[in-house]
């Protein structure tokens, strides 16, 4: 079982409540743009993270190319639960159609429902935690950055587990 979603990271910074020197407010340093980094992710019961980043926002055929990666590096039957985006028809239902139905199964969530999508946890921690405060000049710095937190929360399965059980979703 997988849980797919998508996000954006920008190169403005998660300010978050920080401790400093009395009377040292921390001055945040960043770049304002609205240059960003798309992710698609997939999480696990198991704690496991897949990860794909690009500097353009995904469509079709991109989400066809991640689970077409899911597909090889884990390479069984693949229960996905994602929601109801756009950008999961089209060259998505050719993919399937085509012979990967019968390795991959699709569940829809209602709508737009973030609080039901276990991986929002997962993004929210990575922007809350892992990234607060981390000020990016340009997208080189982000991709660097996101690569190291997304290292570490590859060495803490517990939260991805807590996020999956936030939802109730699985015991």
């Amino acid at each position: 079982m997988l849980f797919l979603d998508e996000a954006g990271f920008y190169l403005l910074p998660a300010a978050v409540r920080t401790y400093a020197p009395l009377g040292q407010t921390p001055i945040l340093h960043e770049t304002l743009s609205r240059d960003h980094r798309s992710l698609i992710g997939a999480i696990t019961p198991k704690g496991q993270v897949y990860v794909r980043g690009q500097a353009r926002a995904f469509r079709s055929a991109d989400v066809v190319g991640f689970l077409k990666q899911l597909q090889r590096q884990i390479g069984t039957k693949l229960l996905v639960v994602w929601d109801g985006a756009p950008i999961h028809y089209g060259e998505v239902k050719s993919f399937l159609a085509q012979g990967a139905a019968t390795d991959i199964h699709i569940e829809r969530l209602p709508g737009y429902a973030p609080d039901v999508n276990p991986i929002e946890g997962v993004w929210q921690y990575l922007k809350q935690v892992e990234l607060k405060n981390v000020c990016c000049h340009d997208l080189d710095e982000l991709r660097h950055e996101l690569g190291k937190a997304i290292a570490r929360l590859r060495q803490k399965p517990h939260v991805i587990n807590g996020c999956i059980r936030q939802v109730g979703c699985y015991s």
